[in-house]
C-alpha cells in the first residue's frame, strides 16, 4: 500500500460524490454520556477552498448540543463501489451566517427545514479540517483477490491501494 500526503483538493475529489458522511460526536448528557454517536449527514460544500466541511442540522437535535459541549468531531466517508474510505477529524461550531446558509441552500434541505434558510431550527455547522486519513484502492477486484491470496500464501501483508494523510 503506497502512502503519501494529499491536498485538500485531492480530499475533495475523494468525498464530493459521497452522499452521506457519518458525523461523529461525543454524547453529552443522559445515560450515554461520553459515548461516541454517529449520524448520517449530507455535506453541503461546493468545494473545500476554505478548509471546512459544512452541514445543515437541527438546533433541537443531538449533534448540535454534543458539538457545543465538545467541538472535536469526526466525519467518515465510504464509497465501497470505488473502494474509497476517508476519515476527517476537525473542530465543529455552529455558524450564524445567513449569507453562507443561502449560498449552500438546496432543494433537498427543504425536506428537513421547510422554513428555508431562515428556518429557526436550522443550524449551519462548520467543521474546520484538522486531519484526514484516506484509503483509496485503485486495483480491480480480481487483482485485489490475487494480491490477498498471494499474501496469505507467502505470509506477507497484502499491499493494496493508497493510504495517506491530508493536513490543511
Amino acid at each position: 500500500m503506497a502512502s503519501e500526503q494529499k491536498t485538500t483538493d485531492d480530499l475533495w475529489k475523494m468525498i464530493k460524490d459521497i452522499q452521506f458522511g457519518m458525523f461523529v460526536t461525543r454524547h453529552h448528557g443522559g445515560q450515554h454520556e461520553g459515548h461516541m454517536h454517529s449520524r448520517p449527514m449530507t455535506t453541503q460544500n461546493k468545494d473545500l477552498k476554505d478548509g471546512r466541511l459544512w452541514f445543515f442540522m437541527s438546533r433541537k437535535g443531538g449533534p448540535v448540543g454534543d458539538l457545543e459541549a465538545d467541538p472535536i468531531v469526526n466525519v467518515s466517508y465510504s464509497d465501497p463501489d470505488a473502494d474509497t474510505y476517508v476519515s476527517v477529524s476537525g473542530t465543529a461550531q455552529v455558524v450564524n451566517d445567513l449569507e453562507r446558509t443561502r449560498q449552500l441552500w438546496n432543494t433537498a434541505a427543504e425536506a428537513w427545514f421547510p422554513g428555508g434558510p431562515e428556518d429557526p431550527d436550522l443550524a449551519l455547522v462548520s467543521v474546520r479540517i484538522e486531519h484526514a486519513h484516506y484509503w483509496d484502492v485503485k486495483e480491480n477486484q480480481l487483482t485485489q483477490l490475487f494480491v490477498m491470496a498471494k499474501a496469505a500464501l507467502t505470509g506477507q501483508q497484502a499491499q493494496l491501494g493508497e493510504s495517506g494523510e491530508v493536513r490543511p
